[in-house]
């Protein structure tokens, strides 16, 4: 006689799961003192791809301040294609203990004004993320404004960019961005020192490269050449140093946009988005220093992210405004920075348009990354030896490397014997120009000769396969006598490879 065994007791009905979506390429989103808060909030975007719901999420939202910065600002289009967001540091520092102000050299008033300012791009179908910086010195002109304290009438005058928030807050910051880049904003978030601190610690620190020595009086930084895992302290100094090498601002933009590859590259690959505690830690870490706009909430972190599952390194890009004019005089105002107004108009129709920053092949092979060396290899002589039995690999050796950059004697000889391995020979003295060569033959051998000069001399050897391309960390390229020229880079050049 059969049973028919019971039924378990009713209960909730559970939904039914969604088919996992079709695998995408790679996605991105975005840079802190820019990157300290940019930082910050974009680690909510990235953890949030882990999908983990309103579960853990639930009472999260009611931790992130509010502010307006769309205010009469009526009828607002959506930008057309994938999402802006203006993200923007300020040197908020009220919860930091005078212990960590004194040993992270945080001394000193805030000047209530945005340190960073960085639009990030997400592309329509979250594949790629953009992140154009704005140095916090461009001249700016201030559209014609109400004081919203006073109800004092201001006309449009110029102005320092990061000046806007100290006159005129978050709405008059977004309208002068959108009046200076024609880019609509979407979004707006804002994060200072504390929450930056916190995210990096929560993550358990992250891992920063450099083949140089860093090192900043101002903020304390003292960084061997080598690896090396920040907290949030360090880290904290690191984004802010100004004074590592001669680039001032421009330069710690470019470490700035080093570091946000770096976070995102951790939190995409340590597990983090996999571990709802630790998601919920990090995303509290961050909410609770955030100031966002009110359609910017909990549901639109989540569908941020579980649409952006596949975002790795690769999927980001990082810029700057290309600067026109440096050291551009304003009375009244200083030096300020001035953009090239061809070149940053394309830059910003690229980012309406929903487009890549840089030219990108459809379906051909990555390009060889770039390597980060601390000289450019335009300040580099080097003169070529063949130390194989190949006929005319010393002359294709030497057209590659002109080609890289590098100033070669255009007369390539053969060595007096064939060798395995590729070596380069250089003057003690032109170590560190030695060490940038190198960077361009992985697995040669470095061999100090005393007497040799300037001119660094590289043998080829069996093992060589090809010259890999090198740019100098430490500072932007320039053209002419104050035109600067910021590089288009993907997260994968900048993080730890």
């Amino acid at each position: 006689m059969s049973s028919t065994p019971p039924r378990p007791p009713a209960g909730p009905q559970r939904r039914p799961q969604r088919r996992p979506r079709p695998t995408r390429a790679p996605v991105p989103p975005k840079r802190p003192r820019w990157a300290m808060r940019a930082v910050t909030t974009l680690s909510v975007v990235v953890l949030a791809s882990a999908g983990i719901g309103h579960t853990v999420m639930t009472g999260l939202d009611s931790d992130i301040a509010r502010v307006d910065p769309f205010k009469d600002m009526k009828n607002r289009p959506h930008a057309g294609h994938g999402m802006n967001v203006l993200l923007v540091g300020t040197d908020g520092r009220d919860r930091i203990s005078q212990a960590e102000r004194r040993k992270y050299r945080l001394g000193g008033a805030p000047c209530h004004c945005t340190d960073t300012i960085m639009i990030v791009h997400i592309s329509e179908d979250r594949e790629r993320a953009s992140v154009v910086s704005l140095p916090r010195d461009s001249y700016a002109e201030l559209p014609a404004h109400t004081d919203e304290t006073t109800g004092e009438q201001h006309r449009a005058h110029p102005i320092k960019l990061n000046a806007a928030y100290a006159e005129g807050g978050p709405r008059l910051t977004v309208r002068t961005v959108e009046h200076m880049t024609r880019v609509k904003i979407d979004h707006y978030l804002e994060v200072d020192f504390t929450s930056f601190m916190k995210t990096v610690d929560v993550l358990g620190g992250v891992e920063i490269c450099t083949t140089t020595p860093m090192k900043d009086t101002y903020t304390g930084l003292n960084l061997p050449a080598g690896k090396h895992t920040m907290s949030g302290g360090q880290a904290l100094q690191y984004v802010r140093a100004r004074h590592v090498d001669g680039a001032s601002d421009l330069g710690r933009m470019q470490r700035q946009q080093r570091f946000l590859a770096a976070l995102v590259d951790h939190a995409t690959s340590s597990g983090v988005l996999l571990n709802p505690m630790k998601f919920r830690d990090v995303t509290r870490a961050v909410l609770g220093s955030v100031r966002a706009d009110k359609g910017f909430g909990t549901d639109e972190l989540l569908d941020l992210g579980r649409a952006m599952r596949n975002f790795s390194p690769s999927s980001s890009e990082f810029t700057t405004v290309p600067i026109g004019r440096m050291g551009y005089a304003v009375k009244g105002i200083g030096s300020t920075l001035k953009w090239d107004a061809v070149k940053s108009e394309r830059l910003f129709k690229a980012l309406r348009e929903d487009k890549p920053l840089a030219e990108r092949t459809g379906g051909a092979p990555r390009r060889t990354p770039v390597v980060r060396v601390p000289v450019a290899p335009e300040q580099i002589r080097v003169r070529v030896e063949n130390g194989t039995e190949t006929a005319g690999l010393g002359r294709r050796v030497d057209t590659a490397l002109a080609a890289a950059g590098f100033r070669t004697t255009k007369s390539p000889t053969n060595a007096a014997r064939t060798v395995a391995r590729t070596v380069v020979a250089y003057d003690p003295r032109w170590d560190r120009s030695a060490k940038s060569l190198a960077a361009a033959f992985p697995g040669s051998e470095l061999r100090a000769v005393k007497g040799l000069g300037a001119v660094l001399k590289v043998t080829v050897g069996a093992d060589f396969k090809a010259v890999r391309p090198v740019h100098a960390e430490e500072a932007p390229r320039t053209q002419g006598s104050d035109r600067v020229e910021m590089p288009v880079v993907r997260g994968d050049e900048v993080a730890c490879g």
